[in-house]
């Protein structure tokens, strides 16, 4: 017992102390793990603790992973990627197979050995790839849909590559595979001893099994779980689901990550969808994190150290192959501008399937377990450093093509009353409801994707970067009465604002702010008319929770409508007190007037209505209550909710 808390209390204090630090650096938290992993591998040695037997039951966290992906992704749409899955995916494990095969055949290996070594090199680090996407919000982006398309190829891919090794064999190595092999008991399964179409049968069999549970015995289970109202029986569940999954496809020798992905997307539409999300996810958290510290701590350093320029050689000339096929193939696919080396950066690693396999070829005597050592080493490092190609691609090449972008931008050949800079689920409701009320508008944003999705609705947008003067200028900035500045880089719109407070004052700037202390720095650009981006919604809510709790409609108007008078009042007196070189906590007069305003506030929201700065306003009266019944019959009978 005190063994397995020793080893429990060094791993979280590794990752505990690693990935903040990491992050802080802008590192991210998977080179975190890895780094920690590395720094208690000499201490794990001493303990001779078993670091492959730890990742092996780490890897749950990668098949939890998968489920949480799956469970975001509808039928439909993983059918609509049908060509990347197959293309992309199938021509990257192809091409790079075949020539990390011809490379190996060239320094002397077997053509066996070298067709082993190229599947093996051929797949990517799923754990990584997806957990720095999704740390980045890069997953819905093109590189990222392509990145996942190819894994989840990859995962498949391991099917067939896992039957067909033992064909691969070598007779030389056969008598010191059964050697090895004498004192291992052989692992559970349902199709051992099987023939060929029987063993097909029942893998048909358990992916039926999974859909068809997934599909009709998930809901009336749930709905028994609920009937106890414990919380941990439905994380029990989740557990003892994606568990289960994960062991029926072991034993019928498929991967257990491709089985919980496809439970994933048979429960996409289920209303339980946010209950999985949210029990599964600490725990995949959690054990993702550990497997990569046991994949820092299986780096064998005395054998990197005896082969170093070797081992170096082969990692770095293996990321290298792998991005000069990833990049060919983005240009195949039209995966374009930063997006391709998204993609060509992200996947030049080995991944975790690596170690499976180059454990299945050393005991079907594919591969000497000498040359299978030095390929793990590969491997790990190549895992290792994997976010070193993501800071690239976030501090060097993402910057250079948003330059690139903004350096070729639409002619712009209208001008209108109105410029919208940014056209997202923010600015694209102010375009609409100007549009509508008559008024020209000129749109401007430099999302590509997202404007070719405009476009299909007929929508007139131009592409090009808002923030540059002579796009402003060929969109009508002399003449416009008004820009609306809706684009999300907060730094980008202070910038904005004070350009054109500065050169164009005749022009009414309204401007999106992401927070209170974006507020402050806006006012201080020079806009005066500023709005916080969930300010109003949160206010309707307020004003919604006050009527569910008994107030009558008009005193739950008039207290947020006073509530947002008072702020508007504090919010213009605090602007003045703001300084953004200083942090918050350090400016004493600011945090001091903040509380006094904040117990003003909350005095008069527990006084009167009227001390609370609330009038009343001449167009809208209090109703009678025979007015509000008939009022609520009316909206009754045609289903029409009141709050809307």
């Amino acid at each position: 017992m005190g063994e397995i808390l020793l080893l429990a209390f060094l791993f979280l204090i590794a990752g505990v102390i690693a990935v903040p630090i990491a992050s802080r650096l802008g590192l991210g938290s998977v080179l975190g793990y890895l780094i920690a992993g590395v720094a208690i591998s000499p201490l794990l040695q001493q303990l001779q603790v078993d670091v492959v037997s730890i990742q092996h039951f780490a890897e749950l966290g990668v098949v939890m992973m998968l489920f949480l992906v799956g469970l975001e992704l509808e039928p439909r749409l993983l059918w609509s990627m049908r060509g990347k899955l197959l293309g992309l995916g199938g021509l990257q494990v192809g091409v790079t197979g075949a020539i990390v095969m011809s490379i190996a055949m060239a320094l002397g290996q077997p053509w066996r050995v070298a067709m082993a070594i190229g599947m093996v090199f051929a797949l990517s680090s799923t754990a990584i790839v997806l957990q720095t996407l999704n740390e980045k919000g890069l997953m819905k982006s093109d590189g990222g849909q392509s990145s996942f398309s190819v894994l989840l190829f990859q995962d498949i891919a391991v099917i067939p590559m896992l039957a067909f090794v033992p064909l691969l064999a070598l007779p030389e190595l056969a008598g010191l595979a059964d050697h090895a092999g004498d004192g291992h008991a052989a692992g559970m399964s349902f199709v051992d001893g099987l023939s060929a179409w029987q063993q097909v049968a029942v893998t048909i069999a358990a992916i039926a099994a999974v859909v068809v549970g997934g599909s009709y015995l998930t809901r009336p289970v749930f709905r028994f779980i609920a009937m106890a109202k414990l919380r941990e029986l439905f994380t029990a569940f989740a557990l003892m689901m994606v568990i289960g999954i994960a062991l029926l496809m072991t034993l019928v020798g498929l991967s257990p990550a491709l089985g919980t992905f496809l439970a994933g997307v048979v429960l996409a539409n289920s209303e339980y969808r946010h209950e999985l999300e949210s029990d599964i996810d600490p725990f995949k958290g959690l054990l993702l994190g550990l497997f990569f510290i046991t994949v820092g701590a299986s780096i064998n350093f005395d054998l990197l150290a005896a082969n170093f320029g070797q081992v170096i050689a082969m990692t770095l000339g293996l990321m290298l192959i792998k991005s000069l096929v990833l990049l060919a193939l983005s240009y195949a696919f039209r995966i374009k501008n930063a997006d391709r080396w998204l993609f060509s950066l992200g996947l030049a690693q080995a991944g975790e399937f690596g170690f499976v396999l180059l454990a299945f070829t050393v005991s079907n005597a594919v591969i000497p377990a000498a040359i299978a050592d030095q390929l793990l080493l590969v491997v790990a490092l190549s895992m290792l450093l994997t976010p070193a190609l993501f800071i690239l691609y976030d501090k060097v090449i993402a910057p250079r093509f948003a330059g690139a972008q903004a350096a070729d931008p639409d002619e712009i050949d209208e001008q209108g009353t109105v410029i919208i800079a940014g056209v997202g689920r923010f600015g694209g409701v102010i375009n609409r409801i100007l549009l509508a009320a008559g008024y020209k508008t000129v749109v401007l944003d430099h999302n590509s994707e997202h404007l070719e999705r405009l476009r299909a609705f007929d929508i007139k947008v131009f592409f090009g970067d808002a923030t540059r003067p002579d796009l402003l200028h060929a969109a009508g900035i002399d003449i416009a009465r008004m820009l609306i500045i809706a684009i999300d880089d907060r730094e980008r719109a202070t910038e904005m604002v004070r350009y054109v407070v500065k050169h164009h004052p005749h022009v009414y700037v309204v401007a999106r702010a992401a927070d209170r202390h974006h507020v402050y720095e806006l006012w201080a650009a020079g806009c005066r008319d500023i709005i916080r981006e969930h300010f109003d919604s949160s206010v309707r809510a307020a004003r919604s929770a006050l009527e569910a709790l008994g107030h009558h409609p008009y005193d739950a108007e008039r207290q947020t409508r006073g509530y947002v008078e008072n702020d508007k009042i504090a919010m213009r007196e605090l602007a003045d007190l703001y300084d953004p070189d200083v942090p918050v906590h350090e400016n004493t007069a600011y945090v001091e007037r903040t509380k006094a305003i904040l117990a003003s506030h909350e005095g008069a929201m527990r006084g009167s209505a009227e001390s609370f700065g609330s009038r009343v306003e001449r167009g809208w009266v209090p109703p009678s209550l025979d007015d509000e019944a008939a009022s609520i019959a009316d909206n009754a009978a045609s289903g029409v909710s009141r709050k809307i």
